[in-house]
C-alpha cells in the first residue's frame, strides 16, 4: 500500500490521458513526468521547463525516445523551431548538436522546479565532443515499435574511461552542485 512507503512514486502521465488522472495524482502525491517536447498543455510544441510542477520528474527523452543528439539530427524542423523559441537563439540551427548547446540544454533542465531531475547518460556525455559517441544513432534504447530492437543501447565507454574523464567529471558535478540538486 503506497501510505505506508516513503518511497517517491513516478507516473508516466504521457500522451493522451482521462481528465480524472491529474486529480488522482495530486490526491495520492505521486510525481509527474515532465518531457519538454511533450507538453500536456493543447496547442503547444514544446513545454517551457521554468513551468513544470514541483512535484515532477523532468527529463529530456525516455528508454523509449530518441536521445537528444539523435532527436536533433532527425528531426531538422522541429529542431529549428526549438532552436529559436526554446534556446532563443537566431538563424539556422546546426545539423549535429554541438557540445556547448547540449550542456545549455542539460542545464536548463537542472534549474527548472521540477524535484528531480533524471537524465540518460548519452544526454549527458552529449556535452562533452570527446567522450560522446561518434554514432548518434546508436544512443537509442529501445523502439517500441519494433519488436526486434530489444534495448540496443550499449555504453561505447568502460567505467574505468569515464572516471578517468576528469574534465568531464568536473563539469558534471559542478552542474549539479549549482543547480542543487
Amino acid at each position: 500500500m503506497m501510505g505506508d512507503s516513503r518511497m517517491l512514486f513516478c507516473a508516466e502521465d504521457l500522451g493522451m490521458l482521462p481528465d480524472c488522472v491529474e486529480p488522482v495524482l495530486d490526491q495520492l502525491r505521486i510525481l509527474t513526468l515532465e518531457i519538454q517536447q511533450m507538453p500536456k498543455q493543447q496547442g503547444f510544441e514544446y513545454t517551457h521547463l521554468e513551468a513544470n510542477p514541483i512535484r515532477s520528474v523532468c527529463t529530456i527523452a525516455t528508454h523509449d525516445m530518441t536521445p537528444l543528439r539523435l532527436w536533433w539530427q532527425q528531426q531538422p524542423e522541429r529542431r529549428q523551431r526549438y532552436y529559436v523559441t526554446m534556446l532563443q537563439k537566431e538563424g539556422r540551427a546546426p545539423e549535429q548538436l554541438p557540445a556547448h548547446l547540449a550542456e545549455e540544454i542539460i542545464a536548463r533542465h537542472l534549474y527548472c522546479p521540477s524535484m528531480l531531475c533524471i537524465l540518460q547518460l548519452q544526454d549527458w556525455l552529449a556535452m562533452d565532443g570527446e567522450l560522446r559517441s561518434k554514432r548518434p544513432d546508436e544512443e537509442r534504447v529501445n523502439t517500441p515499435s519494433d519488436a526486434y530492437n530489444r534495448w540496443q543501447y550499449r555504453m561505447h565507454l568502460t567505467i574505468e574511461e569515464l572516471l578517468q574523464a576528469t574534465k568531464f567529471n568536473t563539469k558534471l558535478r559542478t552542474m549539479i552542485q549549482r543547480s542543487r540538486r
